[in-house]
């Protein structure tokens, strides 16, 4: 592995279940993201993905490529545009720092309406993989 290295992008459907579904496991149970006409009174289109669904998928993203003795240090992300049902985001990642086992990937999710997701993932590899 190497800085500037790419990891392979990961397309994942965006369905109702899995906005509902996120929302149920993180315990977040803002009307939102779960009520498509409680969404749509408070000027929304429909539900929307909430960002620990967000967080989640973009760690799953790290370690399916990295391996499951990859460590997540630190996941530093902000939110863009909704994912909203019906719409797929693609994850993508670049290699942007190495330092021993310690690499930091940035990664992007990008949906319909543009950025949903965009940040930095820090993680320690096992020392075979970070050498």
């Amino acid at each position: 592995m190497r800085v500037g290295d790419r990891l392979p992008p990961l397309e994942i459907p965006i369905t109702r279940t899995l906005i509902v579904a996120g929302a149920i496991a993180s315990r977040d149970y803002q009307d939102v993201h779960h009520d498509a006409e409680l969404a749509r009174q408070k000027g929304s289109p429909d539900i929307f993905m909430n960002i620990l669904t967000t967080n989640g998928l973009v760690g799953r993203y790290i370690t399916d490529h990295f391996g499951p003795g990859a460590v997540l240090r630190k996941v530093a992300i902000r939110l863009g545009a909704p994912n909203y049902p019906g719409d797929t985001m693609t994850l993508t990642g670049t290699v942007t720092d190495l330092d021993g086992a310690t690499a930091q990937v940035r990664v992007v999710g990008a949906n319909g309406l543009g950025h949903h997701v965009t940040g930095t993932v820090t993680l320690t590899l096992p020392e075979e993989a970070g050498s």
